[in-house]
């Protein structure tokens, strides 16, 4: 590929790198978008749809360590992680707790807050520049607990989200029916959120992106880059259709991006979260917006017609096949979440999300390699932050500013 003067070379056509190569397109950038899988797959495709704005708790919280056991040892746990896999997954467990601390979480929570802030905005703004204004649904979300013991277990998480601007409403009782007649009456408390939105049908949205982008010009590339080197001043990256050349490389790769920069003498602790859904294609009732089973870690999305039930977090790895009996296990959920639900095929899903130990993407340069630049790890908030990634990266590459991209520096990894 002859490499223009303006040329980006972004890897990963996740939702995450469709927002960056959007942004860039936007700003007068060529772009080149290389993946081995189609635009927007994945978990770009499978996810619960969520933009969740005010999503700034991370996943290690206070007091992480009184769930170890069950987290190891019970494999319906909303976090599991097998034995087998636990030598691997242990460095990154161990950064984990220690990002627990209530000084560090007070830290990411204040981080994440100015990444998210006007997310839906951002995701309004591409998604009608796209043609499809329609997908984005403002309709809140709804988080159903069984009783106030359940819901007082989470006290210092919503805390935590109000102090960063989170709008939250109590509901009780027969209040819920009103908002959601199918959440099932052994939820008796519930927050309503009526700032938060979902995307109606994530993987059209992302194609949506993806077409608008190749109409823009920019040019997708239907293979992995397998390695990346520096010549001079410009990134070449090896990838099975040739070699692309570029001055500034945007690393979207999700899960996969810790094996392109380990050769580069960068390291990670990168893991994947492997996500899991049902999808109900007729599943005989209607939401009116995303219903959250809060004691179960489940977000139920209208999509289109059918129902999706997302959640849970198993680790196990790149390689290991789904785990069925954890998707299942969603939809044994669902049905005890919603009444009314039709019987019939329930469609299984796993996806790879790439999370970092302390809840926060790494975006910005990477060390000792300029031109080179990261945007993944952004665990269950890439489609959340995807707009406003490729908004501060494009204004980053671009030569500009982006000061609420400091703490989510790849230097706090060294």
């Amino acid at each position: 590929m002859a490499r223009a003067p303006d040329c980006v070379l972004v890897i990963g056509a996740g939702i995450v790198g469709l927002g960056v190569a959007h942004a860039l397109s936007r700003s007068g950038r060529t772009v080149v978008v290389a993946d081995a899988n189609a635009p927007g797959s994945g978990a770009s495709a499978g996810n619960a749809g969520a933009i969740s704005s005010g999503s700034v708790a991370p996943l290690a919280l206070p007091g992480v360590l009184k769930s170890a056991r069950k987290m190891l040892l019970d494999p319906e746990s909303p976090l599991h992680v097998p034995l087998a896999y636990l030598p691997q997954a242990s460095p990154w467990l161990w950064r984990f707790v220690r990002a627990a601390g209530i000084e560090r979480v007070n830290g990411i929570a204040a981080a994440l807050a100015g990444l998210l802030r006007g997310s839906l905005a951002a995701h309004q703004r591409i998604a009608a520049e796209v043609g499809c204004a329609e997908r984005i649904v403002a309709g809140g979300q709804l988080h159903c607990y069984p009783d106030q013991a359940a819901l007082a277990r989470d006290a210092f998480s919503w805390a935590l989200k109000r102090a960063h601007g989170q709008k939250t409403e109590e509901v009780a009782g027969a209040a819920i029916r009103d908002l959601e007649p199918a959440v099932a009456a052994r939820y008796t408390r519930a927050l309503f959120l009526p700032d938060e939105a979902w995307v109606d049908g994530p993987q059209e949205y992302a194609r949506a992106i993806a077409a608008a982008l190749a109409a823009r010009g920019a040019r997708f590339v239907g293979a992995g880059v397998d390695a990346l080197a520096r010549r001079g001043d410009d990134w070449e990256a090896r990838t099975a259709a040739g070699t692309l050349t570029a001055r500034q490389v945007v690393l979207a790769a999700g899960a996969w991006s810790g094996r392109l920069l380990a050769p580069l003498g960068i390291r990670v602790p990168l893991e994947t979260q492997r996500g899991y859904h049902v999808e109900l294609g007729a599943p005989g009732i209607r939401l009116r917006r995303q219903v959250v089973l809060a004691d179960r870690k489940v977000f139920v999305t209208p999509m289109g017609a059918a129902l999706r039930a997302a959640g849970t977090v198993e680790f196990g790895g790149l390689e290991r096949p789904m785990t069925e009996a954890r998707a299942r296990l969603i939809g044994r959920h669902l049905r005890a979440g919603l009444d009314g639900l039709a019987a019939g095929e329930e469609r299984l899903w796993m996806g790879h999300r790439p999370c970092m130990p302390d809840s926060m993407p790494v975006i910005g340069p990477a060390s000792g390699a300029p031109g080179l630049f990261c945007a993944f790890g952004h665990g269950h908030l890439g489609l959340t932050g995807a707009a406003r990634t490729g908004e501060l990266l494009a204004r980053l590459l671009g030569g500009g500013d982006a000061p609420e991209l400091a703490p989510f520096s790849i230097a706090r990894f060294a």
